[in-house]
């Protein structure tokens, strides 16, 4: 079978009579084939460029005409422009054209008013297909697929409103995202409207309204804490330059994982200088969940009725769990209320051997077992808070850049509570931090300082010991932690056994002896971001 392709500028009257001619070939022969192509002679240059530097032709004028060989795969041979085409077809088939020159520009002008009702059509169908495009890179991790479901099934962004997914991974994961395209497809979601595989490309996150990014470090053993900094760093950078030249100006940027999660979330902000930082967030929510599914495993209670937990610090280091705001919501006790009452979750455990020796453990040992549905889930319910239903009520933790709150540094990306209102978030500010407490707080900020300095190269900086401490651990260890995953102290070594009289859970430390007690807190009202 004779497969031919005919292209041209619409109003080219060399293209109409090629395809008149084209026309005549395939109604009178039954293996001749004939695909026709027009562009708008404002496009016509940038688009016969692209396709003969696709084919490695070198072609100028219109139309241009080329010959694919059917089931035979390769790329098309070209044959020329209308002369050669005109030869063809008097060579093999012994018929030619005779069409007159008047007769050529008059059918030229009505292709090219056919060719632009066309377009404007497209355009009106293009403008009603408005969908959310939402990003995720490394999409062959598990997470994906557990995220993709919830995302599709409108829980998430609401049932009005369509999605087009963009996976995102390396060439070696195409085999894998196919799979995943497939069966997403199969389950027929109605707001899924497309999903489609990327590499890392110049197009990389176009017209994104939210970018999750899933990349995690895999260490190896010949490896070094500072070289996976660096690689980290590296491929984050990308990612926000290209956020920042291709996404929508409002896109929101969740970056989760177990590992540097702080310092991607700042590489890619410090590389998006037009898009907004506080739209750029890291991911703790997962340790609050499996933090809360500890204490109401303990309690014998569902772990939706605890709200607001606390968690500090290096998402993927040295972290902090606090539960002096933690409540406890219908829980089964001589006093009761209403839906909307509560009891301060401290009170409710008796046992302050479990605070003090295991819950730190136990919370520690949770990461050991995900799999990527809890990630999957983290990620909705961020996405979901930040909608406009928000609830303006829960604290939760989050990532964010740090503005000098609670007297942390300045410009890095440290896990605080927030909440979330009219699909915004602000700090909670409300929360009391004894001088104590701020000393455990500022060891995690140092840690975060010292992953920055590698990642940035500040000029002659070298990384400090611990801040405002005096205590100095090495500069490894401190890196070390951190390619370890999240790391937690053993109460035992609380230097008071008041700590948890006073309802003290301990932070992750770089040592024991460095552990200290947090104080109780307020329960205002937040203050709006400053």
């Amino acid at each position: 079978m004779a497969k031919f392709v005919l292209a041209g500028k619409a109003n080219c009257p060399y293209y109409a009579k090629a395809e008149l001619l084209a026309d005549y070939l395939q109604k009178n022969l039954p293996h001749f084939r004939v695909h026709k192509i027009t562009q708008h002679p404002d496009d016509w240059e940038s688009w016969l460029t692209k396709v003969c530097g696709k084919n490695g032709w070198k072609y100028k004028g219109s139309p241009i005409i080329w010959r694919e060989l059917v089931h035979r795969g390769g790329k098309g041979l070209l044959l020329g422009g209308f002369n050669e085409f005109l030869e063809h077809a008097q060579e093999y088939y012994n018929i030619t054209s005779a069409m007159v020159t008047a007769h050529m520009t008059a059918i030229a002008a009505e292709n090219l008013e056919t060719h632009v009702e066309v377009q404007k059509e497209q355009e009106e169908i293009q403008n009603k297909f408005n969908p959310l495009h939402v990003w995720i890179t490394r999409a062959s991790m598990p997470a994906c697929y557990s995220l993709i479901p919830v995302l599709a099934s409108g829980e998430v962004f609401g049932m009005n409103k369509e999605i087009w997914l963009h996976l995102m991974d390396t060439d070696q994961c195409t085999e894998t995202l196919q799979a995943l395209v497939m069966e997403a497809v199969d389950l027929a979601f109605p707001l899924l409207r497309k999903v489609t595989i990327h590499t890392i490309t110049e197009d990389a996150f176009l017209q994104a309204n939210y970018v999750i990014v899933l990349d995690d470090v895999l260490t190896k053993e010949d490896e070094s804490p500072e070289e996976c900094v660096k690689m980290v760093t590296k491929e984050c950078a990308q990612y926000g330059s290209l956020i920042d030249q291709n996404a929508n100006k409002d896109v929101k940027v969740i970056v989760a994982g177990s590992s540097y999660v702080n310092l991607k979330a700042l590489v890619i902000a410090s590389r998006a200088p037009s898009i907004d930082q506080h739209n750029i967030v890291a991911l703790p929510t997962q340790l609050e969940f499996e933090a809360k599914a500890q204490i109401a495993k303990k309690l014998n209670i569902h772990s939706a009725t605890v709200k607001d937990v606390i968690v500090w610090g290096n998402i993927g280091g040295i972290n902090h769990l606090d539960l002096h705001e933690a409540k406890l919501y219908q829980y089964d006790s001589s006093v009761w209320g209403p839906p909307n009452f509560s009891r301060p979750l401290l009170s409710m455990i008796h046992d302050r051997k479990w605070l003090k020796d295991d819950l730190v453990k136990e919370w520690n040992k949770r990461r050991e077992h995900r799999n990527g549905m809890s990630t999957a889930r983290s990620i909705a319910k961020v996405l979901s808070w930040w909608q406009n239903d928000s609830n303006t009520q829960e604290i939760v933790s989050l990532g964010v850049i740090s503005e000098g709150h609670f007297e942390l540094p300045v410009g890095i990306v440290y896990s605080m509570p927030v909440q979330f209102q009219h699909g915004e978030w602000q700090v909670y500010k409300h929360v009391n931090i004894t001088e104590e407490t701020k000393e455990a707080l500022l060891q995690a900020a140092n840690e975060l300082i010292k992953e920055k300095v590698i990642a940035f190269g500040v000029p002659g900086e070298e990384p400090k010991e611990h801040l405002h401490t005096g205590k100095g651990i090495s500069f490894g260890t401190f890196l070390q932690k951190a390619t370890n995953g999240p790391q937690s102290i053993c109460p035992s070594c609380c230097t008071q056994d008041t700590s948890t009289e006073r309802g003290e859970v301990l932070s992750t430390q770089p040592s024991a002896d460095d552990h200290l007690p947090t104080e109780g807190s307020t329960n205002d009202q937040p203050d709006s971001m400053s």
